[in-house]
């Protein structure tokens, strides 16, 4: 591998089609920096964008440990600053929300692997599913050709029939809707009323983001036994193992946590966590590497993973997509999520039947509008 000749962070601000409302709040644009990293004649790529909302650091965190990187990795060899990167990593199993700029290390990481997987030639999914990444070849665990997804709804509210009804068209399986935005009866209501237009073999995966009270929480759950609900996403406003534990046993779908997990003192143990279900972001997270741990951590502890974007940029959602291939599964991924943006830092991951296709050639794939 050769010295990293240059890094560049390049800023942008990308407006969404539409508000995203969640019980966390709203979003209407996504900023951030577009990382770029030079190294004997290749170029790599990673998104910085941070979201605190989602669990990472703030923007001044993230431009600041992004600086300090760049001197520490600047002429160095390719190697080695990865080597750098994953001798900070902490022990996987209790830390959930130790890293302290997790969305900037992300984006150094997706960079770099960008460049190691070039320099072998292979995809950044096969590079990552090696037992050694940076040995390259290999053999990759599973197939990595295509990456199951659902469908990324928004709110409750703005859903009709005919979106539904679309989605199911379009091939997708289960469909993503944002809840606790209102009353808990009148979230009810509403989908008792959206699944009747659902079509057969289709479930809605639900996601409160803490918007309930335990009382709150059980009615609801109690309320979904007859539709098709596919997973509920952090019911509780103020999350514990006991009364999730309860919950979980209430429902008959799984409970995930999300959020929860990087939140300040967050000390989860992935093999006792009162749920069914863990949603990773690998930008809270903090790295490609710690999330394909924490993965297989999870899923050895009997419990099914699912990856999320935070409506990145292209650049952020390629690496995210090569991810879920190599951590592979059956159960869709919340990665169909480019269409939330106006436009774009380049070509985006577009579904198809509610599939991504990976791409096969060297790296992540990403390539900007505007060199």
């Amino acid at each position: 591998m050769g010295l990293v000749d240059s890094i560049e962070f390049i800023p942008y601000r990308l407006p969404l089609t539409r508000a995203w409302r969640s019980a966390c709040g709203q979003l209407d644009e996504r900023r951030g920096w577009l990382v770029k990293v030079r190294c004997g004649g290749l170029r790599g790529y990673g998104d910085c964008a941070p979201l605190p909302a989602a669990g990472t650091e703030g923007v001044v965190a993230a431009w600041d440990w992004l600086n300090a990187w760049r001197v520490r990795a600047l002429r160095r060899p390719l190697g080695a600053a990865l080597d750098e990167l994953a001798e900070a990593d902490p022990e996987i199993g209790t830390a959930w929300g130790s890293d302290p700029a997790p969305a900037a290390r992300y984006a150094a990481e997706c960079t770099l692997a960008d460049l190691a997987a070039q320099g072998a030639g292979v995809s950044l999914a096969h590079w990552l599913s090696t037992g050694d990444p940076r040995e390259g070849g290999g053999s990759p665990s599973g197939a990595l050709g295509l990456v199951p997804v659902n469908a990324a709804l928004g709110a409750l509210g703005g859903i009709t029939p005919a979106v539904v009804w679309a989605c199911g068209a379009a091939g997708y399986k289960v469909l993503k809707v944002k809840v606790g935005l209102g009353p808990p009866e009148e979230d009810l209501r509403r989908l008792t009323a959206l699944a009747q237009h659902i079509p057969e073999g289709v479930a809605l995966r639900l996601d409160a983001n803490r918007a309930w009270n335990l009382g709150q929480a059980s009615d609801v759950i109690a309320g979904l036994a007859a539709l098709p609900v596919e997973s509920l996403e952090e019911p509780l406003r103020d999350p514990n193992a006991t009364d999730l534990r309860r919950l979980q046993a209430e429902a008959g779908f799984p409970l995930a946590l999300d959020e929860s997990l990087h939140g300040p003192g967050a000390t989860w143990n992935l093999g006792d966590l009162p749920v069914r279900r863990v949603v990773l972001k690998p930008a809270a997270i903090g790295g490609l590497g710690r999330t394909l741990a924490l993965a297989a951590r999870a899923r050895d502890a009997g419990l099914e993973v699912v990856l999320t974007s935070l409506i990145d940029s292209a650049a952020g959602l390629w690496p995210t997509v090569h991810l879920a291939a190599a951590v592979g599964g059956k159960i869709p991924h919340g990665l169909a999520t480019a269409h939330w943006l106006a436009r774009d830092l380049g070509e985006s991951p577009r579904p198809e039947c509610g599939w991504i296709s990976v791409p096969t050639g060297p790296g992540g794939g990403f390539l900007p509008w505007s060199p």
